[in-house]
């Protein structure tokens, strides 16, 4: 058997009241509502790097833009659209997949909640992104007809979160 020792002789009335502190707010956080707050303010800050991180990548992003433009204006020859063309509408749409899902984060910080609209048409426009961009030659069919698959899934899921959005209305 165990012998049990009581540290409290042994422990000054300062380091009392400090262990009694802690103790008490140990307590007080583990009470659900205190934890779902906690949980909440975390998600909150966790968003908060996410838009910073995500205005960050798209600057990089428009950068990168600039000078691929800059270089196939001033170094390629006439005609450079032909072969660049899908490349630099790629870049674009990966701009504007940037900032859909930057407004997904603050449309999240204002509402704290996820918009389903919002993130199926960002889901939209980066599968049309895919498909703008694709190569016949690189892929099979099976490869389109996936991508049609999913076009076709978010365009039906984006309908009926339209309309269930509109009722609300």
């Amino acid at each position: 058997m165990g012998v049990a020792i009581d540290i409290a002789p042994l422990l000054s009335q300062p380091a009392m009241s400090l262990l009694k502190k802690v103790s008490d707010k140990l307590r007080n956080a583990s009470e659900d509502s205190n934890f779902l707050h906690l949980i909440e303010t975390l998600q909150i800050f966790i968003a908060k790097i996410l838009s910073v991180l995500m205005v960050i990548i798209i600057i990089v992003a428009i950068f990168d833009l600039i000078v691929l433009l800059a270089q196939k204006i001033l170094i390629t020859p006439v005609g450079f659209f032909n072969t660049t063309l899908f490349e630099i509408f790629g870049l674009f749409l990966n701009v504007l997949i940037s900032i859909e899902i930057l407004e997904n984060i603050t449309a999240y910080l204002k509402k704290h909640t996820v918009q389903v609209e919002l993130v199926i048409v960002t889901s939209l426009v980066a599968v049309a992104r895919k498909i703008i961009i694709f190569d016949l030659t690189k892929y099979s069919g099976n490869d389109l007809l996936g991508l049609a698959v999913a076009i076709f899934a978010l365009s039906i899921s984006y309908w009926i979160v339209r309309t269930m959005n509109a009722k609300r209305r």
